[in-house]
């Protein structure tokens, strides 16, 4: 990991609008207090079973939380993208407990660390960084109920064919392979490729190696409960 103090530097702060109205002795508090890091792709940002010592707030790449059971599976929990911050980050510091799940680069990534003492005392004094936290941590919330609604109640074919659509913004084509599949869905490798397969056999997406191109998006959707 890079790092590079900010004190000087208070141009990240814009790129969250709701930290704009902190009112100027906190905006500098905070500046002055947090670390600009750069992280290469594929590190890890945090481990389960480490402690918490800093809030993060990200401003570009993507950082993917997951979680590993103990018989090897992975699922997805989110991905803390620009302009966000990780909601296990933030509980973990509320709670004073330790990370119950990985974090790891998926690109390279700039973000902002905010180490604790300053996090806990900003929350302490600052009604708008109290909105700001509690606001992003909200959010993720929201998508976190919706992730175990989508396990516990979905269809297989069903996500699947909502991950494949989601995956599909820019191009029909999606580089990506069975395993990594697996785990955006939290199952098995060998229950994603019998469904693709058997999506192959309707003709609504074509299999390659390491890819997947979509022929029929509005049948995929259709298997979308």
């Amino acid at each position: 990991m890079i790092v590079s103090q900010i004190m000087e530097h208070s141009d990240w702060v814009d790129a969250f609008p709701a930290l704009s109205k902190l009112n100027e002795p906190l905006r500098l508090q905070l500046v002055q207090g947090a670390v600009l890091v750069t992280v290469p792709a594929g590190s890890v940002v945090f481990q389960e079973g480490g402690g918490c010592q800093n809030y993060l707030l990200v401003l570009e790449g993507s950082v993917r939380v997951q979680k590993l059971s103990e018989s090897g599976r992975e699922i997805v929990l989110y991905r803390v993208e620009a302009g966000q911050s990780c909601v296990l980050t933030t509980s973990c510091l509320l709670a004073g407990e330790s990370y119950s799940a990985e974090g790891i680069a998926e690109t390279e990534v700039r973000a902002v660390v905010v180490p604790k003492a300053l996090f806990q005392q900003l929350l302490a004094n600052s009604e708008q960084f109290r909105e700001f936290v509690f606001a992003l941590f909200g959010e993720r919330i929201a998508g976190l109920v919706m992730l175990i609604d989508a396990i516990a109640f979905g269809r297989m074919d069903g996500r699947l064919a909502a991950t494949l659509d989601r995956m599909a913004i820019h191009s029909e084509i999606i580089e990506i392979t069975h395993q990594n599949l697996a785990r955006e869905l939290g199952t098995a490798r060998e229950v994603v490729s019998r469904l693709l397969k058997e999506f192959e056999r309707h003709g609504w997406l074509e299999l390659k190696r390491g890819q997947i191109l979509l022929r029929d998006r509005d049948a995929l959707r259709g298997l979308v409960r």
